[in-house]
């Protein structure tokens, strides 16, 4: 397995091994802030250390295929599922998805224009409801008028 180093660290290293040597070499008067500099850069050496070791791990799980990959992450509840599908895959399923796509717009333009006809047919519908009632009307005003010259003669 080939080993993986990390400028960062490296370089962190470099300066709290400095620190560490300069906290032995500086008069008494100035070791108190030399130890703060030297727990602060192997600190800093901790944490750049950690981050590799992360990205290392996440790699290894991850497998690094040459092949072109797309990841497909959907969250179910508090779960995470990954799904990798290569590139005839994706393709594929986009195919089918295109197909389902068109079908839909076809069921929803058919949809459209019944629901066009529905309407139309309830416009008609109204205007036959409104024709009865001036047809009631006129018969209503029929009676009064026979009542009102039954009344005069």
């Amino acid at each position: 397995m080939a080993r993986e180093y990390d400028i960062p660290t490296i370089v962190t290293s470099c300066l709290a091994i400095a620190m560490t040597i300069s906290y032995f070499i500086v008069p008494a008067e100035g070791k108190q802030i030399f130890l703060v500099f030297m727990v602060i850069s192997w600190f800093i050496v901790a944490i750049c250390w950690l981050a590799l070791k992360s990205t290392q791990y996440m790699h290894r799980l991850g497998g690094h295929d040459h092949d072109e990959k797309k990841k497909l992450a959907t969250n179910y509840g508090q779960r995470q599922h990954t799904v990798q599908l290569s590139s005839s895959e994706l393709n594929r399923a986009k195919a089918e998805l295109s197909a389902d796509l068109e079908t839909l717009q076809s069921s929803l333009k058919n949809k459209d224009t019944e629901i066009e006809n529905l309407k139309a047919e309830i416009t008609s519908l109204q205007t036959l409801v409104e024709i009865e009632k001036l047809r009631a009307e006129l018969a209503n005003l029929k009676a009064l008028a026979a009542k009102e010259s039954a009344k005069k003669k």
